[in-house]
């Protein structure tokens, strides 16, 4: 199975190529420049891989939560390029992509959702697959969701927010905090062989981003 993978929900851009179990990646802090480099960076890592678009079996992408237009670009590039190459499409939660990046089987993963509120999720693996604990939400860090249970690991910019109020908050259930990562393509490529493999790949028209906070397209002060 060849899939390609995109991420750009952070000041991050990423893009993956899995073929049969190996992984080629490509990750560049870029800023708000995805738009500029993705297509490029997508070119670069086909060409060499010796492979083409017509070649993959599917292409997969971070659809959020995250970057208002960093979610639609990749949104945008993995429903152009499957709809050029009838391919079909998987969309990766960011949230459960940190999960898998942090190399742990419990995890709190947050991301900064700016206004002093976070997007958040908990993860537990089981075997190769992830299940939600608590769904994807956006919240205050202080009306962030309870848990009953301890050993779980912190991931992500959420961490950082309010000088690490959610790790104060969850203090006692944490076996550890690493703030610093982000959302991979080569984590999204990971989770998506499974989706693939369980057929919930669809056509490209009906990949959708997944935003959580509804009045996106309105200032702060509107908000």
């Amino acid at each position: 199975m060849k899939i390609l993978a995109v991420e750009t929900s952070t000041e991050y851009c990423s893009v993956a190529l899995w073929q049969e179990g190996l992984v080629a990646e490509n990750c560049q802090l870029v800023g708000q420049k995805h738009s500029e480099l993705l297509i490029a960076m997508i070119d670069e890592l086909l060409k060499n891989a010796e492979t083409g678009i017509s070649q993959l079996d599917g292409i997969a992408f971070g659809k959020g939560p995250g970057s208002f237009t960093g979610v639609r670009i990749a949104c945008g590039a993995a429903q152009g390029l499957a709809l050029g190459a009838d391919l079909r499409v998987v969309g990766v939660c960011t949230l459960k992509a940190l999960a898998e990046v942090s190399g742990h089987d419990k995890v709190i993963a947050a991301l900064d959702a700016r206004m002093d509120e976070i997007y958040l999720a908990v993860y537990e693996k089981k075997g190769k697959e992830w299940h939600a604990r608590i769904e994807p939400c956006l919240c205050k860090i202080e009306n962030a969701p309870t848990l009953s249970r301890d050993g779980w690991f912190g991931v992500g910019s959420g961490f950082k927010v309010n000088n690490e109020a959610l790790s104060k908050k969850y203090e006692r259930q944490l076996s550890g905090v690493d703030a610093s990562l982000v959302p991979q393509a080569s984590a999204i490529a990971h989770i998506a062989v499974i989706e693939f493999s369980n057929a919930h790949a669809v056509d490209p028209e009906l990949a959708l981003p997944l935003y959580l906070r509804d009045k996106v397209a309105l200032k702060t002060s509107e908000r």
